[in-house]
């Protein structure tokens, strides 16, 4: 094939990928489209030898994918941000032009390891390894790999590699067929041998037993504008009094009570509230979780969630690490942009990772509960369970959501949580979607999304492991490192063919 096809050519097949990318996930969920997205992008990388048209034909298809798959962000923006129409499309439209820069950079190095013998797992490594960087660059969310949740053979990984690694096996499929209709030499293809004989050779995700623990999860469904006036508040008080009431009809027992976060003003530090959610907990006659606003000792505002045991002592708190940006924080120099919580003042973050001990002296358990978007980040989450939690919880406010697909997307990504880690793991949220998950990623029970209600959901207690658990993103950091040296060989030896 020619390495001059034009410009509009390589710009439509940069944004092929774009669109094939957002068709993997909600509302769509085409996932068989994985090990193909990647297949145009890589042959306008391969058809470019200029890295800064490489750069743009990337941004482009990184731009649509973001841009497609998070327009909830625009509505959050002008909704609950306070931004107005203008204000929040001219803030998503930043958001767009920023997060197609990832992609930029993987394309303008990508292009350097094509026409070479190891161009699989370069592009495959490359792509893995920058993906991995999303969390630092201010807002992560859906990964390639994300889109294997439902495939039996490719899970087979999560527990290893964590979600990264099923992200590189997609990423090396669509590599190999991007030499095959380049052309190139079939015994390249001899890398995919490497990647899929140890695949196969990995055991399925085990059958979890039948679960034994119960819990009661509450989901209010309050409006995130709600005005929270004395009575309001009440009224919501009374309300979640009685959707936590234990059956005592069931032949079971009530393992765990759990509220989920709530754009509502629950201060556990205030007598009056204190004593309120203590009589749920001995109502219950079960230990209870609960997301409110904590406070360190400076008095600033920290979202937390809270244990208490059966009798309505309080246990513990855990204040959230990982800070939505504009949502519960404003970043330096953004000072400009409205606020979503209406919380007095910004939230802080917590500075440490903590497990909840339940259950009786002679028969301890330890749970680990993160709040809503700290579900994205899988080395985060995996320290819940190395430092000894037994089941996962996200308790998670979705309301300002709306009644977009980020419902459904942020459920995938808690379903590739509870994989990596074995876990049981329940999202408890205020709106949808609520769900518990079993250890092979896969949804067990759920509610209704948008009703006020409460259900048990089984779970289970597990001790052992994952590999991914006890070592977290080696994968991932090794795939940087080496796409970025087989990048910087390839720009250093150039080609004749102007490679």
């Amino acid at each position: 094939m020619s390495l001059h096809k034009s410009r509009e050519i390589k710009l439509a097949l940069s944004l092929a990928t774009g669109l094939f990318l957002l068709l993997l996930f909600p509302p769509f969920g085409y996932t068989l489209l994985a090990p193909l997205a990647l297949v145009p992008i890589l042959i306008a990388c391969a058809w470019e030898p200029r890295w800064q048209s490489r750069a743009l034909y990337g941004w482009a298809a990184g731009f649509l994918f973001w841009a497609g798959m998070c327009p909830w962000i625009q509505f959050v923006l002008e909704v609950h941000g306070g931004m107005g129409r203008w204000g929040g499309w001219g803030s998503f439209l930043l958001f767009g032009i920023y997060k197609g820069l990832p992609m930029a950079v993987f394309a303008a190095l990508c292009g350097w390891t094509m026409h070479r013998w190891w161009t699989i797992p370069a592009c495959a490594a490359l792509w893995t390894g920058i993906e991995r960087l999303h969390g630092y660059t201010g807002f992560a969310w859906l990964d390639l790999g994300n889109a294997g949740i439902g495939m039996p053979l490719a899970m087979r990984l999560a527990p290893i590699t964590g979600v990264y690694g099923l992200t590189f096996l997609f990423a090396s499929i669509a590599a190999a067929i991007t030499t095959l209709l380049l052309r190139r030499p079939r015994r390249e293809l001899a890398w995919l041998l490497l990647i899929f004989l140890p695949l196969l050779l990995l055991p399925a995700l085990p059958r979890p037993a039948e679960p034994h623990e119960n819990a009661l999860v509450v989901q209010p469904n309050f409006d995130t504008e709600l005005d929270w006036t004395e009575d309001v508040k009440l009224r919501a008080e009374q309300n979640l009094a009685l959707l936590s009431k234990v059956d005592p009809a069931k032949t079971s027992a009530t393992s765990l009570l759990i509220w989920p976060e709530a754009p509502a003003p629950f201060y556990p530090n205030e007598p009056l509230f204190r004593q309120y959610v203590g009589r749920v907990a001995q109502n219950a006659q079960a230990p209870f979780l609960f997301g409110g606003v904590g406070f360190n000792k400076q008095h600033q505002a920290m979202n937390s969630a809270f244990l208490m045991d059966s009798s309505g002592a309080m246990q513990g708190e855990y204040d959230k690490v990982n800070l939505v940006p504009f949502g519960e924080f404003i970043p330096p120099l953004f000072e400009w942009v409205g606020k979503i919580t209406h919380e007095v003042g910004d939230f802080v973050p917590g500075d440490r990772v903590v497990t909840f001990q339940i259950g009786p002296a002679n028969d301890r358990h330890r749970i680990g509960a993160f709040i809503c978007y700290e579900a994205v980040f899988p080395d985060f989450v995996r320290q819940f369970v190395h430092q000894g939690a037994q089941v996962l919880i996200n308790i998670s406010n979705d309301g300002y959501f709306g009644h977009s697909a980020a419902h459904e997307q942020h459920l995938w990504i808690a379903r590739m949580r509870a994989a990596e880690n074995r876990r049981w793991l329940i999202r408890a949220t205020n709106d949808g979607i609520t769900a518990v998950i079993d250890p092979r990623g896969s949804v067990v029970k759920q509610m209704p999304s948008f009703v006020e209600m409460s259900m048990r959901m089984p779970f289970d207690f597990i001790t052992d492991e994952t590999a991914y658990t006890r070592y977290g993103d080696w994968f991932a950091w090794g795939c940087l490192a080496a796409g970025l040296a087989m990048a910087i060989i390839g720009c250093l030896n150039p080609r004749p063919d102007g490679y």
